[in-house]
């Protein structure tokens, strides 16, 4: 790890109420802000970290050693680590794993990631899930040794979650293709698919993409015109961070998508703006959904999934039956999956166009993969529009 001065290693944690967690300090040295939430991942801190959808946040890992397996070029899920912050409890001293290339702490250091160990991630963790998630701040060096008033003033006079519009800040600027036989398909692409990246993680083309689908992924910016101009069979939008409320555009192109006919699918962000385009509200939650180890019932099957989920916004939808969409046009809806711990909107069938989408991930890096048949169903609506 980075040997720092004794004086530099100090950090602090501050919330918005004035709860104070001490600690070192890990990673870049410095100040961040942002909302505290907890992840109750046991793997994949690699994934979580680069999950554009962390944007604006500063992640508690609940699992207590973290950094033991490094980080390398294979598991990033995006171009760089989102995160505003990192809080962790007993810091790897060491990385050991094959495939690892370097420290997370130094990966930490290079992306200038302001980070704080040894605090009692639990007791945090446990205030979180009363409390709420809030705004936080890291302070480490001198800032640290500012009276708790000084840092609670700062991390009040930042942005609350709610009402931030994050989705195209880290979106791309220009569009790619994943490519079917990059991923080991054979023979000739059997369907296309426009991803709009409102956050993507790498992992969600190339599962289409191994299943035989050309993927062209398009920025958060893109129109009607720019989907249409690849002619796709389909059109998917991604997870991302911050409102859903403040993405009036996307959910104005998704409508306008709805009206051609083309299928939909959506996963996380892109589940909230469906059930926005249908006419239905959205809300925050508490202290959100984040881990790899959230149970969901798909209501089509009545089996139970373990699913990965990052998120701290929900749809507003009945939880029992099929409903008019608010939005009369596009017919009768349904809630498709519920979350199984807070009976949470987990998902969204649409009954009379071909449109679906759900709360969590699919795509699942690092794990579980239980709800990979999502990719195989859409897919299948797809190839049934197109035939």
């Amino acid at each position: 790890m980075t040997q720092l001065a004794s004086s530099e290693r100090v950090a602090v944690l501050v919330l918005e109420d004035g709860t104070v967690f001490r600690g070192q300090s890990y990673g870049a040295t410095g100040s961040t802000l942002g909302e505290a939430v907890f992840s109750t991942g046991m793997t994949g801190y690699q994934e979580t970290l680069t999950d554009p959808s962390y944007a604006g946040q500063i992640v508690v890992q609940t699992a207590p050693h973290i950094g033991n397996t490094g980080v390398n070029e294979e598991d990033a899920e995006s171009r760089k680590i989102w995160v505003s912050g990192y809080a962790v409890r007993d810091a790897a001293r060491r990385a050991s794993n094959w495939r690892s290339e370097r420290t997370l702490d130094q990966e930490l250091v290079e992306q200038g990631i302001v980070g704080i160990q040894g605090i009692d991630t639990r007791a945090l963790t446990r205030h979180l899930r009363s409390a709420g998630a809030m705004r936080a701040g890291i302070f480490t060096g001198k800032e640290a040794l500012a009276s708790t008033e000084t840092l609670v003033e700062k991390v009040k006079a930042s942005a609350q979650m709610q009402g931030q519009k994050l989705a195209d800040t880290v979106s791309i600027d220009q569009a790619y293709t994943i490519e079917p036989a990059d991923q080991g398909w054979e023979g000739e692409p059997k369907a296309t698919l426009v991803a709009l990246d409102l956050g993507i993680k790498a992992m969600t083309p190339k599962r289409f993409a191994e299943r035989g689908v050309r993927v062209h992924v398009l920025p958060a910016t893109a129109t009607l015109e720019d989907i249409k101009s690849y002619q796709p069979d389909g059109v998917f939008f991604s997870n991302g961070p911050g409102d859903p409320a403040t993405a009036d555009d996307q959910v104005a192109l998704l409508q306008s998508v709805l009206r051609t006919g083309t299928p939909f699918f959506g996963i996380c962000f892109g589940n909230q703006l469906l059930g926005r385009a249908l006419g239905f509200g959205t809300y925050k939650l508490p202290f959100g959904h984040r881990g790899i180890n959230q149970p969901v019932m798909d209501r089509t099957t009545g089996k139970v999934e373990i699913t990965a989920q990052n998120h701290g916004f929900a749809v507003d939808a009945p939880l029992d039956g099929a409903v008019e969409a608010p939005h009369a046009e596009f017919g009768r809806v349904e809630v498709s999956h519920i979350g199984l711990n807070d009976q949470v909107v987990e998902g969204l069938r649409c009954l009379d166009i071909p449109a679906f989408s759900v709360q969590y991930h699919p795509e699942a890096a690092a794990g579980p993969h239980d709800a990979a048949y999502l990719f195989d169903r859409f897919i299948d609506l797809m190839l049934a529009k197109k035939n």
